[in-house]
């Protein structure tokens, strides 16, 4: 039985990260989650979501400059906008640049280079304000 509670929760979990576009925290995730089932707890959260990367169904985005660690259900390699003023993580409209990790990787002769890149701006929501 707690077996089933378990994947429950992990679905509620789940279906919390699929429905942003804006790469909530844990604890957004959380406030999510509480309106469909109250009785979960933060660590129950915590865990789903990390047990949800590292089977690489969700993606943890650790944004330069914050200590907060968003989640993200696009797992493909894809950019971030990270606005300077709120915090908030969207992804950017532009492709991933493949060929920019094997340049790397050639002219260092390092191996399995991959990057991230973040761009920061100011969001709509911040300028309108």
């Amino acid at each position: 039985m707690k077996e089933q509670r378990n994947t429950r929760q992990q679905r509620l979990v789940l279906d919390s990260v699929l429905s942003h576009v804006d790469h909530p925290t844990a604890d957004e995730v959380y406030a999510d989650v509480q309106k469909e089932d109250d009785r979960v707890s933060k660590g129950t959260i915590y865990r789903n979501l990390n047990k949800l990367a590292e089977n690489g169904e969700i993606r943890q985005i650790k944004s330069p400059g914050s200590d907060k660690t968003r989640f993200d259900w696009r797992t493909d390699p894809h950019y971030h906008l990270i606005c300077k003023i709120c915090g908030d993580v969207v992804d950017a409209p532009i492709p991933y640049m493949e060929d920019l990790d094997e340049k790397i990787a050639q002219l260092t002769g390092n191996i399995e280079c991959k990057h991230k890149m973040f761009f920061e701006c100011v969001c709509n929501n911040c300028q309108n304000k």
